[in-house]
């Protein structure tokens, strides 16, 4: 006889009657809260886009440490997620409870401690990404660098606190939280980044802050939301997961042999960034090269948006479905999540495609070289961005299940065993400039999409203790 649905269970946990259903429950909110992210971004780079070229090559060379710094605080979220959705799947409350107030108490000394790195090598850093002809730039990204330190214990108590919530199947919260939190940046980037000024007969006022102001309105929004995030959780099965208490040893063992790997791969991906945006002093006309990454990957974050929410989606299915004893149920609905990433990435792509030119020139009026290769950088990518949406929702689902070991070698093999060397060679060698490095994006994308299937065919994941 057919196993019949509990009407009062939640969505995610009922007997795959609709598996595609299942998905969507939990992505939804995931790919909603995305789709306001990348309206913050793309309004973020509008803004920037009508300041002077040094505040976009700041915000390049930036990227980096940023990228960097935020990946620690998604690594622990990876770490927290695996564990509490395995908890959760088998029924065990005390288990997902003590888990997520470990994360927490690990995730606010980790921000802390890697905030403070990040404000204290400011200088250094901004001086070894940026070309010394470009002293206005070096000057920003350290501001930049500095307001982003600051935030970045809120930072990592939201990935967390939201990686835990997405563990026992609560989308929706972080979603509402995070959403007010995206809508807060975006009012306060109005506020900060432009000067008191005249619109429509009505003064609005402003700090004049630039790019640094961009920076800061996310600091502040992220503490607030912080704050708010450390509240809520007390009201949901979590319990009281926040508190300024040191973890347990046994705890931060546990969590961090998920989230080292993961880190790790954040750290060759971000280190690969750098690498190319190293490589990108040399090449003509340097400045306009490293202008092009941010705003490229603000708009082509439109393409991924609907990835990143399926592959959150496909983390916590997996990690209940392996908590309730049934791998079958997790490989399923991790491909249900990876193939419809793969046909909305697809849908997105085509316009973005045909149109770069226009949506270039919209974000960046009066600026047409730059305008040119972001439109070219653009179209690499989407060539290759199916490819990119699979990976990210394969790599989810296996990081759910607790394996970040099959992803980091990944990202060994695309990134570093291909990425880096083949846009040297296409950049110098053959004197591609940045062109080269722009066909090594799109390459190593296809890559990494067809390495993450075959290990998710593999389906070695399944076995993973966490």
């Amino acid at each position: 006889m057919a196993q019949l649905a509990d009407p009062t269970q939640p969505e995610h946990l009922r007997p795959l009657a609709h598996p595609v259903r299942t998905v969507w429950t939990l992505a939804w909110p995931a790919v909603a809260l995305n789709s306001l992210q990348v309206v913050n971004t793309l309004l973020d780079r509008f803004f920037i886009g009508h300041l002077s070229e040094s505040s976009l090559t700041a915000l390049g060379g930036a990227m980096t440490v940023t990228f960097l710094t935020f990946s620690f605080a998604i690594a622990i979220s990876t770490g927290a997620t695996a564990i509490v959705a395995r908890a959760f799947g088998a029924g065990n409350q005390t288990e997902y409870q003590e888990a997520s107030r470990q994360a927490y108490s690990l995730a606010w000394m980790s921000g802390l401690m890697i905030g403070a790195l990040a404000i204290l090598t400011s200088s250094g850093v901004s001086r070894v990404m940026l070309p010394a002809d470009n002293p206005e730039a070096i000057r920003l990204m350290i501001g930049l660098i500095v307001a982003f330190g600051l935030g970045l214990p809120a930072i990592f108590i939201i990935q967390t606190i939201a990686g835990s919530l997405r563990g026992i199947g609560d989308t929706r919260s972080p979603m509402v939280i995070s959403g007010l939190q995206i809508l807060l940046h975006i009012t306060l980037n109005f506020l900060f980044i432009f000067p008191t000024r005249q619109m429509g007969g009505v003064t609005v006022p402003g700090l004049g802050l630039g790019v640094i102001g961009a920076t800061t309105a996310l600091t502040v929004s992220a503490w607030l939301s912080a704050i708010v995030y450390s509240i809520y959780c007390h009201r949901t099965p979590l319990g009281k997961a926040s508190g300024f208490h040191i973890p347990a040893v046994d705890w931060i063992k546990r969590i961090l042999r998920i989230a080292i790997p993961a880190a790790t791969m954040a750290v060759l991906r971000v280190m690969s960034l750098a690498a190319f945006s190293f490589m990108l002093k040399f090449v003509p006309n340097a400045s306009v090269a490293i202008a092009t990454l941010p705003v490229a990957f603000g708009v082509e974050s439109i393409m991924f948006m609907p990835s990143f929410g399926l592959a959150m989606a496909a983390s916590a299915l997996v990690g209940q479905s392996l908590g309730m004893k049934d791998p079958k149920r997790a490989e399923k609905l991790g491909w249900i999540a990876s193939h419809h990433a793969a046909w909305v990435t697809a849908a997105l792509s085509l316009p973005i495609f045909v149109f770069a030119p226009q949506i270039g020139g919209v974000l960046l009026e009066g600026k047409p070289d730059l305008v040119a290769e972001v439109a070219l950088l653009l179209r690499l990518l989407c060539v290759t961005e199916v490819f990119f949406a699979y990976a990210m929702v394969i790599i989810g689902a296996m990081q759910g299940a607790g394996d970040t070991v099959r992803p980091l070698w990944i990202a060994i093999i695309s990134l570093w065993g291909l990425r880096v060397p083949l846009a040297y060679i296409l950049a110098f060698p053959f004197g591609m400039g940045a062109l080269g490095a722009w066909i090594s994006l799109s390459v190593t994308q296809a890559l990494q999409g067809i390495l993450s299937l075959i290990a998710y065919k593999q389906g070695k994941w399944k076995t993973m203790k966490v």
